[in-house]
């Protein structure tokens, strides 16, 4: 199983470095998310500053862009990497993409699978020269003259990840992506008995042969009691922000942890942040959370998920 750099800090300052460390200390990637920062953007400079790492996006979020401009910065960071990149795209959730990127919104399973297959569409039209024509109930793209086509990329199209974590959108990834990113708030039970039927489920709508799974664990390590204290509360705390989301239940839900799900989304409209990962028991960070030494991540995540994905993601401090 890969391992890879899961990237907190995405500024350009830090993706260098970040991707200079996994390089250099033989981690096989690094993924950059949308947080603070532009995610294709880091990506590029980690892409091209690098010889050996593979680079991804985990996740850009699709509904703040459209099809084409994904498409162009795709397209550029896999010539950036020579071909060492993958676009990993998730739809975010209805407030950020109203109120954040002040874009539509709609049911998004349909609205993604439209999407990906845009940027595929486009994608071919620059490789085979045929007339651009797309059009959908979100997406029209009918317009690409020779001044506007980058032409053939010599190292061929990127993979595309989706991230997912209810059944609809994860049968979409297994339909039409080339890689599953399963969310940081899933556990082994969750991704067994949810996430891997429904991936399978989407293959079999297109006959796609695999669809690589990739993890995001929480990791619960350090190389000091007082390190792994406070990696410990950090993650209590990561758990109980996603726990307290409703788009997230369906996890919560499969433990019978209904009533800590309403009790952390309470909390969290009182805005108790601070107080809410006082909610997560033992018994929890057991099931969300692989705990290890440091030198022994790699091992401890192949053991815990090796059978199922084919690369991991670790934020590290």
């Amino acid at each position: 199983m890969h391992l890879d750099i899961g990237v907190r800090d995405a500024s350009p300052a830090a993706a260098l470095e970040t991707a200079a460390r996994a390089e250099r200390d033989g981690f096989d990637g690094v993924q950059f998310p949308e947080l603070a920062h532009d995610p294709l953007i880091s990506s590029a400079l980690a892409a091209s500053a690098t010889k050996r790492i593979h680079v991804a996006t985990s996740i850009a979020v699709a509904f703040a862009r459209n099809p084409m401009t994904i498409a162009q910065a795709a397209n550029d960071v896999q010539l950036a990497g020579e071909g060492r990149f993958s676009l990993g795209l998730g739809s975010q959730v209805k407030p950020h993409i109203e109120k954040r990127f002040s874009m539509p919104w709609s049911a998004p399973a349909p609205r993604m699978r439209e999407f990906i297959g845009a940027v595929r569409a486009i994608w071919h039209a620059w490789e085979t020269g045929e007339k651009l024509s797309v059009r959908g109930d979100h997406y029209t793209h009918t317009l690409m003259t020779p001044m506007f086509s980058p032409g053939p990329n010599p190292f061929g199209t990127p993979d595309i990840w989706l991230a997912a974590v209810g059944p609809a959108m994860t049968r979409l990834a297994g339909e039409a992506a080339d890689g599953f990113i399963a969310h940081a708030f899933t556990t082994p039970d969750y991704l067994r008995e949810v996430s891997l039927p429904a991936l399978a489920e989407g293959r079999q709508r297109s006959e796609r042969e695999a669809t690589d799974v990739i993890v995001t664990p929480f990791v619960v390590t350090g190389s000091t009691a007082a390190e792994r204290a406070h990696m410990e509360r950090e993650v209590r705390k990561q758990i109980a922000f996603y726990g307290s989301t409703p788009s997230y239940r369906a996890v919560m839900e499969l433990h019978g942890w209904e009533d800590t799900a309403d009790a952390l989304h309470a909390a969290s409209r009182r805005g108790e942040w601070a107080e809410m990962g006082g909610l997560i028991t033992d018994d929890m960070m057991t099931a969300f959370a692989t705990f290890c030494e440091p030198h022994a991540i790699r091992d401890a995540l192949t053991e815990r998920f090796g059978a199922v994905a084919a690369r991991a993601s670790v934020a590290l401090p």
